[in-house]
């Protein structure tokens, strides 16, 4: 009887203080039926597209159809839909690359905006056609003086040839469509403008293009240092194709087999190279040099004539 008389003023003496007894089953259901709060999602605000770049379906479909200069298109991988099939048609149609690549990184070059699995590098201006080159330097009674780039990598090199050739009266600029520098906003930049009024034609097969232009009377000079002539003692003048090679690797075999002769720059310093850029623009210069003389030459003996008449 003790025994029970002691729980029962244990019990009254806990009712009183407020004490509750611990429920472990009753706490660990009260702990599960806790909502669980999901992570909040931040969405970022889109960044600015860089100038050479157009993200969206429309927007790359509305470019391929108004004929804008386009030099590349990539596609997520998996968006084999109708829109992929007709983006693919309409670039296979004017002969531009596509490339499917992962997702990620399509979305790496959106910056935030929507692109609906489809991203294209444009061109700041539009390309030009060889024969359009060729008939506007007819329509001014001057030969046409070209410069061709072998797979040119470095954009700044492309400017930086560009305004070259805009201050030596290049009248087109040759690019071809594979493993070269396309035109895009560091071209531009680098070009101070010139990237406006040098005509840059791009092409296919570098070999075939050259054979096509010798048959029109074109002579091909090629700028290599195991070139058998000095670049000052060639005749650059006339219809001409000046053809420079990429960085480090120079021009192709081939390339080089198409080239009528060969021209280097003499160096007498511990460098056996120039940058492509700079090379090209002495090459550039030094046919303006011997047009110009070659025209005044040629001025003054029609005055020698004119006056003999008198």
């Amino acid at each position: 009887m003790k025994e029970q008389d002691k729980k029962r003023d244990g019990n009254r003496r806990a009712a009183k203080s407020g004490e509750r007894k611990f429920s472990p089953a009753k706490n660990d259901r009260s702990r599960r039926e806790r909502p669980v709060q999901k992570p909040v999602k931040l969405r970022l605000e889109p960044q600015d597209l860089p100038d050479d770049v157009l993200v969206g379906r429309n927007a790359v479909t509305e470019a391929l159809k108004a004929g804008r200069g386009i030099n590349k298109i990539l596609l997520a991988e998996g968006d084999k839909e109708t829109f992929a099939s007709e983006i693919m048609n309409l670039a296979k149609e004017r002969k531009i690359i596509c490339q499917f690549v992962e997702r990620s990184k399509i979305e790496a070059i959106a910056a935030g905006h929507r692109h609906q699995g489809v991203l294209a590098y444009v061109a700041p201006v539009e390309y030009a056609e060889l024969d359009d080159v060729l008939r506007a330097a007819e329509e001014k009674g001057e030969p046409p003086f070209l410069l061709l780039l072998d797979e040119l990598e470095d954009p700044h090199n492309l400017g930086a040839l560009l305004r070259t050739a805009d201050a030596t009266g290049v009248h087109g600029v040759l690019i071809p469509k594979h493993r070269s520098v396309p035109l895009n906003a560091t071209v531009a930049k680098t070009s101070a403008g010139a990237i406006e009024y040098v005509p840059v034609v791009r092409i296919g097969n570098i070999s075939q293009t050259l054979k096509s232009l010798k048959e029109k009377g074109f002579w091909v000079a090629g700028a290599d240092m195991d070139g058998a002539q000095a670049y000052n003692e060639a005749d650059l003048t006339g219809a001409l194709v000046l053809v420079v090679g990429s960085e480090g690797r120079g021009m192709g075999r081939l390339t080089k087999e198409a080239c009528d002769f060969v021209v280097r720059m003499p160096m007498v310093g511990r460098i056996n190279s120039l940058n492509a850029s700079v090379a090209g623009s002495i090459l550039m210069y030094e046919s303006m040099r011997q047009r110009l003389a070659k025209s005044r030459k040629e001025t003054l003996g029609d005055f020698v004539n004119l006056t003999e008449t008198w």
